[in-house]
């Protein structure tokens, strides 16, 4: 376990039940408490696709999907000056915002569209009080996948297993999903779902976050 250096004025939730997330919090030092509310995804997604201002722009989507989760967790949690973290991730190549995979069978589907080829991964986070957006913040990240045959992606999912089936993108860049790629353009902390320097700075602003 990671040693808290770190002290907080206000009570911190986050509105996710992604273990990476809570992970890098923790790692961070932070104490907090989880609180995960179900959002329907799918309605969201499919509003904004259809009123989507223009193509690529996809930052509205990922900020009010993780302001969605955000504020049902607000209404889960009683306490009203609690600061919630919301936070989502879209994977979008060609225009179009992938799922995360149903099944093996699609997380092969996904990855054989994905090799050889540049994707984004687009990250919103959100800070919530008392009903309440204080702050927000967006993120996109370019990752270039190798070029890779059907029998390495074969062996590939044969060794991850299940766990591709938690990622959007079929991979997860701190385990074995790095054999995957060629280069990355961006923030590292942004691929594993959560801005972490950006979030630790509002928080500094917004939380009361110090050093003990």
């Amino acid at each position: 376990m990671a040693r808290q250096i770190t002290d907080m004025s206000q009570k911190l939730v986050l509105a996710s039940g992604s273990a990476v997330r809570a992970s890098l919090l923790r790692g961070a030092g932070l104490a907090f408490e989880i609180t995960v509310s179900g959002v329907d995804e799918a309605a969201i997604k499919a509003a904004y696709q259809e009123h989507k201002p223009d193509s690529g722009a996809y930052d509205g989507l990922a900020l009010a999907l993780a302001e969605a989760k955000a504020q049902q967790a607000v209404v889960a949690n009683v306490d009203a000056a609690a600061l919630v973290i919301g936070a989502d991730q879209l994977l979008v190549l060609d225009d179009k915002v992938f799922d995360k995979p149903r099944d093996r069978a699609e997380a092969k589907h996904n990855l054989m569209l994905f090799q050889g080829r540049s994707h984004c991964l687009v990250g919103g986070v959100v800070l919530v009080q008392g009903g309440q957006t204080i702050w927000q913040h967006c993120e996109t990240v370019t990752l270039k996948m190798r070029a890779l045959s059907e029998a390495f992606i074969d062996a590939y999912l044969d060794a991850a297993g299940d766990e591709v089936l938690k990622s959007v993108g079929a991979y997860q860049l701190e385990g074995l999903g790095a054999h995957l790629f060629e280069a990355i353009e961006g923030d590292y902390f942004s691929i594993l779902g959560l801005p972490l320097l950006p979030l630790m700075a509002a928080l500094r602003v917004h939380g009361g976050l110090h050093h003990v």
